[in-house]
């Protein structure tokens, strides 16, 4: 009988642990499903804090291809006035002046040194914006004046009183013009 009582006793054992059991099980449940919580929450993070960078590093990377790319804007706006100037020169010598051994020496310096304005405004990506004959662009043209025209469309433009430039893709300084209306 005692292995009876030995069997009867071992079984109302094994029968007591699951029950004792339950909550430590629940509990290691709920620890191991806040864990995996935690888990998904910092791979989550990890991977909004990875995209954050690499947006930072483009923005940047970008930033620094325009600073290289229009680093000498301030200074091409303020050489624009030399070569107005120089351009203003040039057409202002009138044809006989131009003969003249005196001064044919001056003449052709002063074109040669326009020409390498061209060539160095060419290098460095400075373009002049052509207005004449083209409809009024206000990204492009700063219109001054209308003159009423029969012979153009109104919108045309007719004169160019200041020529505009473009530096890459960006407007350095926009054309200043005379535009057609319709007359009156």
């Amino acid at each position: 009988m005692s292995e009876d009582k030995q069997n009867l006793e071992n079984t109302e054992v094994v029968d007591m642990l699951p029950e004792e059991d339950a909550p430590v099980a629940d509990a290691n449940a709920e620890r191991i499903a806040a864990l995996e919580a935690e888990l998904a929450t910092a791979k989550q993070d990890i991977l909004y804090a990875h995209a954050d960078t690499q947006n930072v590093r483009r923005r940047l990377e970008k930033e620094l291809a325009d600073a290289r790319a229009y680093a000498a804007t301030a200074f091409a706006r303020d050489i624009l006035s030399v070569a107005d100037n120089l351009s203003r020169a040039l057409a202002a010598i009138p044809a006989d002046l131009r003969e003249d051994e005196k001064l044919k020496g001056l003449v052709v310096g002063l074109e040669a040194t326009g020409r390498e304005l061209d060539s160095i405004f060419g290098r460095n990506g400075i373009t002049k914006i052509e207005s004449v004959g083209q409809p009024l662009d206000p990204n492009k043209h700063q219109a001054m004046m209308e003159v009423p025209s029969a012979d153009a469309a109104p919108g045309t433009i007719l004169i160019e009183m200041q020529a505009g430039y473009m530096i890459k893709d960006r407007l350095l300084r926009p054309a200043m013009v005379s535009v057609a209306k319709a007359p009156e």
